[in-house]
């Protein structure tokens, strides 16, 4: 019997318009805008200044604190300006815009297609590297890898997770990673086993990818201590909360993280980023990007410099259709719509999805008819109807009571509710509030 988690989720169409299309590697653009905060936590301290000459892989921006991130310039070329522009976000934040020259990576960068199984640096060293190569979570959280797996005193981890679910609709980016690069992901998967001194490690797949399935646990019979777990398709399986607990049967607690578990969890893409940085000397400044939709004419998944505009992606993919009602970042529960398409790509950046005006149109709103179908649902057992009501009311301390700040944004409420009711939309306002809340109390 196939594993899941215990309580609430759904199964929307998946859409996997994209799972057979191989990974192609995007044009460089002429011209590039790379934010210096594409990471939880304090944004990167830029070290270039304007007319500055840079190389592929170069760092242009330092990581700002403890919980931070490096950026590595993704092309060769001279910088234009340093400004603030728009990101996925909506908000302006700082930038290098670079002008494309050629392509000239830095020397030290191993660009062979050979394999390196190999793992020679320490576990401490294999940390440092991986926070000096700005290696940040790809499922979407962008979370500091280096600060995950430095491990807070007094806890110790037991056991590895890798998240390869990917449960989103319509994403196929990481499915297509781990049949195209099974064998850098497991070594990638090792790399991070010795950084956490763990012997065990589990790779979780929603068991609609049958074949990366197959694919991984053929190689990992060459690997010790790695173990392929098929999964039933249930949105959200990708949580990481719901993750542990359909693999391990271990609940994380409220408010607690998974390393309160002795478990650490971490997406394929970041695997394979780790092995870049580890046995190949190449820092983040690229990623796996799914461009897709019901519309597009070609829908892809790309090999993309970070800072590329999306507008870019969508021509690659065959252009805007002119049906076309909302451009998302990511997928259609967790993503959120953008402005414009002038936006780069980040390194949370795991799709882009082109929605048409009739699915795109909300409806009208209707009254809450009590029917509970967003309680049972929701995978962290909240009351999500009541959590929004609190949150029209401006009633912060009291969502704070009641765990608000334990949802995790699937929008398996709003997908469900028969009203229309934009549950998560004001859930996620809220989270903001309490989250200020919080943040006060701790001054």
């Amino acid at each position: 019997m196939l594993k899941t988690f215990s309580k609430g989720g759904v199964h929307p169409p998946e859409n996997k318009i994209t799972a057979d299309k191989k990974i192609e590697t995007l044009q460089i653009p002429a011209n590039i805008s790379v934010p210096i905060s594409q990471h939880i936590g304090a944004p990167a301290k830029v070290i270039v200044n304007k007319g500055d000459q840079v190389k592929v892989g170069q760092i242009i921006a330092v990581s700002g604190g403890f919980v931070s991130s490096n950026i590595h310039s993704p092309v060769s070329g001279k910088i234009t300006k340093i400004e603030s522009i728009s990101d996925t976000s909506g908000y302006k934040k700082e930038a290098v815009l670079i002008a494309v020259e050629n392509d000239e990576w830095i020397e030290t960068i191993d660009r062979s297609s050979e394999i390196i199984t190999e793992i020679k640096l320490s576990g401490e060293e294999i940390i440092k590297k991986i926070s000096e190569s700005g290696i940040v979570g790809l499922g979407g959280a962008t979370f500091p890898t280096q600060v995950k797996l430095t491990l807070p005193k007094g806890k110790t981890a037991e056991v590895l997770l890798i998240n390869g679910v990917e449960c989103e609709p319509f994403l196929t980016s990481d499915h297509r990673l781990m049949l195209e690069h099974g064998e850098e992901i497991l070594i990638g998967t090792k790399i991070l086993m010795k950084a956490l001194k763990v012997e065990k490690a589990f790779i979780g797949i929603e068991n609609n990818k049958k074949d990366a399935i197959s694919y991984l646990t053929e190689l990992s019979t060459k690997h010790e201590g790695i173990e392929i777990i098929a999964l039933k398709v249930k949105y959200p399986q990708g949580g990481e909360k719901q993750l542990i607990k359909a693999v391990l049967k271990r609940e994380v607690p409220s408010g607690g993280l998974p390393i309160d578990v002795q478990t650490v969890v971490q997406n394929v893409g970041t695997a394979f980023a780790v092995y870049e940085a580890i046995q190949k000397n190449k820092p983040l400044f690229e990623r796996i990007v799914t461009v897709t939709g019901k519309f597009l004419s070609k829908p892809s998944n790309f090999k993309v410099r970070i800072g590329t505009p999306i507008a870019n992606l969508i021509e690659a993919a065959g252009g805007l259709p002119e049906n076309t009602g909302k451009i998302i970042n990511g997928g259609p529960m967790m993503g959120k719509a953008i402005l414009n398409t002038d936006i780069p790509i980040t390194k949370g950046t795991s799709g882009i999805l082109v929605i048409g005006e009739e699915e795109s149109a909300r409806k009208k709103t209707q009254p809450c008819i009590r029917c509970s179908k967003c309680v049972s649902v929701c995978p962290m057992g909240l009351e999500p109807f009541l959590l929004m009501t609190l949150a029209v009311k401006k009633e912060y301390a009291r969502n704070e009571k009641e765990k608000i700040m334990d949802c995790i944004e699937c929008g398996s409420c709003s997908y469900t509710c028969p009203s229309e009711r934009a549950i998560l939309d004001y859930i996620r306002l809220g989270k903001f509030e309490v989250g200020k809340l919080i943040r006060a109390r701790r001054n």
